[in-house]
């Protein structure tokens, strides 16, 4: 397997969930550690937070990168993972509110990336907040950012990509206090 660090996205304003979500328990754990655990269980060393509550996310015991970006969506916040890999060959970037994510997805999309720049998973559809990153994508990923682009899918246009299907609750959101619910 490759070499992985995993990333989980922790910022973002919450506006439909009212708060911080990345720190509202699922099961009685919260989101951001339910997310990690399964980077960790698919190999993933190390497990980090980007952006977010770094006070709140320390005293769960994580490494928190500052977002590079903050406030300018995901991109940024997977831009600022792959800055910081490392010696890592790929960087698995999940975002906090894929509560359900599990080590299966995380195994696939690693042995999907082959020489590729990005795997992203595909449930019911592109999920690119749910991906595989070669480190070497940052060039791109930034450039595009620094042409005023912040959409996700957008950014991968310039990038080898793979799509790696997924078991579609894996990447089911949790935006509102109804996903919450349910």
């Amino acid at each position: 397997m490759t070499a992985a660090m995993g990333a989980v996205l922790c910022g973002g304003t919450s506006r439909r969930m009212g708060t911080d979500k990345c720190l509202l328990p699922v099961d009685g754990v919260p989101m951001v550690a339910r997310v990690a655990a399964a980077l960790r269980a698919a190999g993933c060393n190390p497990v980090v937070a980007v952006g977010g509550d770094g006070p709140a996310l320390q005293a769960l015991g994580f490494a928190v990168l500052p977002d590079e970006y903050p406030g300018e969506g995901p991109l940024g916040g997977v831009i600022t993972a792959l800055g910081a890999a490392g010696d890592a060959e790929a960087v698995v970037v999940v975002a906090c509110d894929l509560a359900d994510v599990g080590e299966g997805t995380i195994r696939a999309l690693l042995a999907g990336l082959g020489s590729h720049d990005v795997a992203v998973a595909r449930g019911e559809r592109v999920q690119p907040v749910c991906a595989a990153w070669r480190p070497s994508a940052a060039l791109v990923l930034r450039s595009t950012f620094l042409h005023d682009e912040r959409r996700m899918l957008h950014a991968l246009r310039d990038l080898d990509v793979v799509e790696v299907a997924v078991h579609p609750q894996d990447l089911a959101n949790v935006n509102t206090p109804s996903d919450l619910r349910q």
